[in-house]
């Protein structure tokens, strides 16, 4: 069994790492299967992902007894997971593994002594001749690991990619083809990518499934999207077709762009269906996304009457596309009647929905309208969510209309409880000490304490300094805390900008009022001695 098949394999299994490590281990043991650094990072990744922990630390382990590395690559995305679960002890002992996998590997000075003689001067026949007379042990490992150091440089990654398969005593494989393929898929190296694809095709290799899915995510993040829709279909052609997933996935891409192409739409459904696929939900939607785009809603009804006879009946995503683009188009009213004719169909518009429709009209300068769509959808008992008041926050402070903003905002959390945005908090915080209202701005920081986000001072402290008074000072170090004192360095930043705008009477009027801990302060006491040593000076 081939490395394409077994990544075809392990993709296809991914969501049930039980099953993923029995045919892993199977393939291995019975089958002969020899893994590449690259399959270990998958079951690595399969195994975080499902919190499989005792088989993460034993592939890690054999990887190790094999002489493969774990890269910073995968690296990097097992320990940001690992971040995010708040896993301090798989924290801890997952970067002690690499550091010292780092330090042990030998191999890393050669492969950077081949990096520094590439990256020195450009390529040339002298360059070819110093890398001969190194004598390097070239392995699909040691390949692997100086593509990834020269990804930053691609085409001189596809320079010494092919010089490796000059030499005579080397041949390269799927495992290096593939490596070479995921540093290409970039606007200037994509000439490259694709002539390492003819190059790997007529040696009879093929793209793994995890590596089209790594370049096609790739593409469609650079904009690539006739890119995409290339590989699609010649994957498609392939004996490892991508997922209908993936399929939807490519249309989603497609679709984003300002003016999304209709032909690439096509070209994708077609090749799905040459294949005796017959279109899904998400294959009707993503062709219908892209139709309301760019507003060709004729085609678009005509497509959700194809869905209704092959069984699939719109849904909230299919209207919200269609709210989507009428009101990109800017047809409002006819937007607002859709979400009628979603009740008469039997489909209750959803708060996404309804923040589509909304966030239509405020980016159309109509924020009453925006407020009556919200005033309605409340009324139909669909509760707001962060995301929404976000959207009308955004949408009065368009209109600089700061004081209803602050007010609707106080309103959904006192009247339902609603917890904001941080983002939004902090976006109207700024507003508001932008046009002196820094009462107002004080009491969201207080609300901020209440929901439980982290205080935010920096623009208070800013502000009380240049325009405030000494009240200002003392009511903004009191909101800080909901139960206790302010840390000590708050009074030094409040402190420390007072003196910077040369109000030394406040700064010492404030000091009078402080705690006595804070008034005996270390930092504090020399801060005020330092001024007075200014004034003395002066």
């Amino acid at each position: 069994m081939n490395h394409e098949t077994v990544v075809y394999v392990l993709k296809k299994i991914d969501k049930d790492p039980q099953k993923a490590s029995d045919f892993f281990n199977w393939v291995c043991d019975e089958r002969g299967f020899r893994p590449s650094s690259s399959v270990y990072s998958l079951m690595l990744r399969i195994f975080v992902s499902k919190d499989l922990m005792k088989q993460f630390w034993i592939t890690i382990r054999k990887m190790k007894e094999q002489g493969f590395y774990i890269d910073e690559e995968t690296y990097l995305t097992i320990l940001n997971m690992f971040k995010k679960a708040k896993r301090a002890s798989d924290v801890v002992g997952l970067t002690h593994f690499y550091d010292r996998m780092v330090k042990e590997n030998a191999m890393d000075n050669v492969v950077q002594q081949l990096v520094d003689v590439v990256l020195r001067v450009e390529w040339s026949d002298e360059v070819e001749k110093q890398l001969e007379g190194m004598k390097f042990p070239i392995s699909d490992n040691f390949v692997i690991r100086a593509l990834k150091e020269l990804k930053s440089y691609p085409l001189k990654a596809s320079r010494v990619f092919h010089w490796f398969g000059r030499c005579t005593y080397y041949e390269h494989n799927t495992v290096t083809y593939n490596a070479m393929l995921r540093f290409l898929g970039r606007h200037d190296s994509v000439g490259e990518f694709w002539g390492v694809v003819e190059e790997m095709k007529n040696a009879g290799h093929e793209i793994d499934l995890d590596t089209y899915i790594k370049i096609s995510r790739q593409f469609q993040k650079f904009k690539m999207v006739e890119d995409a829709v290339k590989l699609y279909e010649l994957m498609m052609d392939g004996p490892y077709k991508p997922s209908v997933q993936d399929c939807s996935i490519l249309l989603r891409g497609i679709s984003v762009g300002d003016n999304p192409d209709m032909n690439l739409v096509f070209r994708v459904a077609n090749k799905y269906v040459a294949m005796g696929q017959s279109l899904s939900k998400a294959v009707y939607d993503g062709i219908h996304r892209s139709l309301t785009s760019v507003g060709r809603f004729d085609e678009a009804t005509a497509i959700m009457k194809v869905m209704r006879n092959a069984g699939y009946e719109p849904d909230n995503i299919t209207y919200s596309q269609l709210v989507f683009g009428l009101c990109k188009a800017i047809r409002l009213e006819e937007a607002r009647e859709v979400l009628d004719e979603m009740v008469k169909q039997g489909c209750i518009p959803d708060i996404k929905t309804w923040t589509i429709l909304i966030q239509g009209h405020c980016a159309a300068n109509e924020v009453d309208k925006a407020l009556m769509c919200f005033a309605t959808m409340l009324e139909k008992n669909c509760n707001a969510d962060a995301d929404l008041l976000d959207v009308l926050i955004n949408g009065f402070l368009s209109q600089k209309r700061i004081d209803g903003a602050y007010k609707l905002l106080v309103e959904m959390v006192n009247r339902v409880r609603l917890k904001p945005w941080q983002a939004t908090y902090k976006n109207l915080i700024e507003k508001l000490l932008g046009v002196r209202k820094l009462k107002e701005a004080m009491n969201l920081l207080i609300m901020m304490k209440k929901q439980n986000y982290p205080a935010y001072p920096e623009p208070f402290i800013q502000y009380i300094s240049k325009f405030g008074t000494v009240e200002d000072a003392t009511e903004f170090l009191k909101s800080l805390s909901v139960n206790e004192h302010p840390s000590s360095s708050a009074y030094v930043h409040v402190f420390e900008s007072f003196f910077q705008e040369g109000r030394h009477s406040e700064a010492q009027d404030l000091l009078y009022k402080c705690p006595h801990h804070i008034r005996k302060h270390s930092k504090i006491s020399k801060l005020f001695g330092s001024a007075k040593s200014d004034d003395t000076t002066a």
